[in-house]
């Protein structure tokens, strides 16, 4: 109830009205038990038809008011959740596309899909019927006030089954709390074998892994229809319990009535009428104990979002450079993972002027890519500073600092959008002339070319239907539109042909003619020739730092480990 409170409290014009509506809807609800205990004591005993008619005009007119207000305060109640439900679907997205790299993998990506679909819990229960059955609730004691105006020992009875309906809803809610929570792990699990089954087709039958697959499959499907079943059963059980209360509820109130009837306290019509109100008492209150359930699945979604919430978010501001010219240096920049006692390197000292060349060269798993994800501001060093032309990255603003790097990933994605807005996406105010060269500087202008669309072509499931030869040239033509001063490129001929790997050597001998700044991560030393330095990561804990002949432009501070060799030109 703190959510429906908070978004009551951020609204309180729309509270008080909704509010104010309840009370008039409580009030006209009056009108249909007084309509029965009037025809029946005045019309049935009098006789006089304009007694009957009139009663039924006014009967007829409170029941049009009251489906009014109840329609106009629906109206109202849906207004309370709509900005609520909107900003937290913006945030929850928000956070999945601008928190900290490091911290939003250490959430499971089915758990990150778990609690993001979770807020559609939180979106059911707090929706407009929900509210009004909410505020209806208080307004069943205003019942049980008439009924004591009229008859207090029935007013007794009804309170006490009002107090048993609504712990019975407590209890029913309680006890599918912890069955809920195992249930969203499940579910999660089992979200998680669907997605293997969908994005590794090829995988799964090329090595006849559908009979494991299917073993996993049904075990946990066992376990979500088992425990679908438990809350199942107990809601009904709970409804169930509802619809008989209310049942015994109409016999406990007769049986009372007809002997206060009987001993001449109470009249026939006020004994139908008081039933009547009986039931509508109880009404809101039945209601309410069956959304037990949802109000806890709302309540666990909300806990969880609420802790995705507190995740550190990616800075939308910092400062920026006017020319960013290409020099970098590492200042005793060490790194080590979440959850590690060793580093996976440390004690990194290295400048590189404007227009120099380095090769992050290392076995796989040693820490090249993670190199990589620090230099583009996606991880932070543990230790020590990455200046760009003396500017701490970590004091940049992310968004210009990416724009300064020309960056090829070695496992590159794609976004589900036409081809133009997936080489445009960190420069969206490129021109067509820019667009153009960058594909065929990649070697890309062939698929365009023979691409339905062409540039405007959707791109389905992240790119990972395409062949890993177009998906690197997209990414590669990605990069280049930006125009950066500084080249990234992580394993940059991975998977490409000979075709492939020399439009990336060519692309690299026309940025290093330029003066970009140009970082190769590779798993082989030679691939840059000419002069360069050597960054070896598998030297633990300290890299090796190696200088080609030549490369005077890039220097290991005083103490740092250097090692002349030929130069491969």
């Amino acid at each position: 109830m703190k959510e429906l409170i908070r978004r009551l409290m951020a609204k309180p014009g729309i509270a008080t009205e909704l509010i104010v509506a309840s009370v008039f809807i409580s009030v006209l609800a009056l009108a249909s038990p007084i309509f029965v205990m009037q025809v029946l004591n005045r019309y049935v005993s009098q006789g006089v038809d304009s007694t009957l008619v009139t009663l039924t005009i006014g009967v007829l007119v409170a029941i049009a008011l009251e489906l009014a207000f109840r329609q106009a305060r629906m109206h109202l109640a849906q207004r309370v959740s709509a900005d609520s439900d909107g900003e937290m679907s913006a945030q929850g997205y928000k956070i999945l596309t601008s928190s900290k790299l490091a911290s939003l993998e250490r959430v499971a990506p089915d758990s990150r899909r778990e609690i993001i679909n979770g807020t559609s819990n939180v979106e059911q229960a707090y929706n407009a019927s929900n509210i009004c059955a909410v505020l209806d609730v208080p307004f069943a004691l205003f019942f049980v006030f008439v009924l004591y105006l009229l008859e207090p020992v029935i007013a007794l009875v009804v309170l006490a089954f009002l107090v048993i309906v609504f712990l019975g809803g407590l209890w029913g809610a309680a006890s599918t709390a912890k069955k809920n929570t195992d249930l969203t792990s499940a579910s999660g699990a089992s979200s998680a074998l669907i997605g293997t089954a969908v994005r590794e087709a090829e995988t799964v039958r090329a090595f006849n892994a559908g009979t494991f697959l299917r073993s996993t499959w049904d075990e946990h499907s066992s376990l979500v229809h088992g425990l679908k079943r438990l809350v199942g059963m107990r809601q009904g059980l709970v409804q169930s319990l509802t619809q008989s209360a209310n049942a015994v509820l109409s016999v406990v109130v007769i049986v009372v009535a007809g002997l206060l009837v009987v001993e001449g306290k109470l009249d026939v019509g006020s004994m139908i009428g008081i039933n009547i109100l009986s039931a509508r008492a109880l009404q809101p209150v039945s209601r309410f104990s069956q959304l037990g359930t949802t109000f806890t699945k709302a309540n666990q979604s909300l806990a969880m979002f609420e802790e995705f919430s507190r995740m550190p978010l990616e800075k939308d501001s910092g400062s920026t450079l006017t020319d960013y010219a290409g020099g970098l240096e590492f200042r005793d920049l060490a790194f080590t993972y979440h959850g590690s006692n060793d580093p996976l390197f440390e004690s990194l000292d290295l400048k590189l002027e404007s227009g120099n060349v380095l090769v992050v060269t290392g076995n796989n798993g040693m820490g090249k890519t993670t190199f990589a994800k620090l230099l583009l501001g996606l991880l932070e060093p543990t230790r020590g500073q990455i200046l760009a032309d003396g500017l701490d990255i970590q004091q940049a603003a992310s968004g210009w600092w990416r724009k300064q790097i020309i960056y090829l990933p070695q496992e590159p994605s794609l976004l589900n959008a036409t081809i133009a807005e997936n080489l445009m996406i960190n420069c969206p105010e490129a021109d067509e002339e820019a667009l153009k060269q960058a594909v065929n500087a990649a070697g890309l202008r062939r698929f365009v070319d023979e691409s339905e669309n062409g540039l405007e072509t959707p791109v389905v499931d992240n790119g990972w239907r395409l062949s890993e030869g177009i998906r690197r040239r997209m990414a590669l033509a990605r990069g280049l539109i930006s125009g950066g001063n500084l080249v990234l490129f992580d394993e940059p001929i991975e998977s490409f042909d000979a075709e492939g790997i020399a439009t990336v050597h060519a692309i690299l001998s026309d940025m290093a003619q330029q003066g970009k700044t140009i970082i190769v991560m590779s798993h082989d030393p030679k691939i840059v020739k000419g002069q360069h330095t050597v960054l070896d990561i598998n030297t633990k804990p300290i890299p090796k730092i190696t200088v080609i002949p030549g490369a005077a432009q890039a220097r290991a501070p005083s103490g740092a480990e250097t090692q002349a060799v030929e130069s491969n030109t």
